[in-house]
């Protein structure tokens, strides 16, 4: 029986060959690093909030800082009430006491409004 007839006996594929990829030309082509940011989503805020308005570059850079710095505590902080509560799944609720001790006063009781909002309609309750 001829190997080449055989589905299961398939090329094996090093790193290093995958990762060489040329061009017609010979050249490596190099792919392009994933910048991830919230932009698109700041954007959207932006435009239900004040349709008429943009936001420069160096803005979206701050807001952007602004809402990876924002995150990173809310996260830090649920992870070690899981820590203190000797859990080991981070839930909803871990989330909302986070969001509760991270952000002052007016400004949680909203994000908590806004999150449980959130959840209810991801999880498709109230039908």
């Amino acid at each position: 029986m001829v190997a080449a007839a055989n589905p299961a006996s398939k090329k094996v594929v090093s790193k290093k060959e995958k990762s060489s990829s040329t061009s017609a030309e010979g050249k490596k082509i190099r792919k392009k690093s994933r910048h991830e940011t919230y932009a698109t989503y700041i954007m959207r805020i932006l435009r239900q909030v004040h349709p008429n308005f943009g936001i420069s570059k160096k803005s979206m850079l701050i807001m952007n800082s602004f809402v990876e710095d924002t995150f990173e505590r809310i996260a830090s902080e649920a992870g070690r009430l899981c820590k203190y509560n000797k859990k080991d799944t981070l839930s909803a609720r871990e989330i909302q006491t986070a969001v509760r001790l991270v952000l002052p006063g007016e400004l949680s009781k909203h994000a908590v409004s806004e999150g449980t909002k959130a959840v209810t309609k991801f999880t498709g309750g109230a039908k």
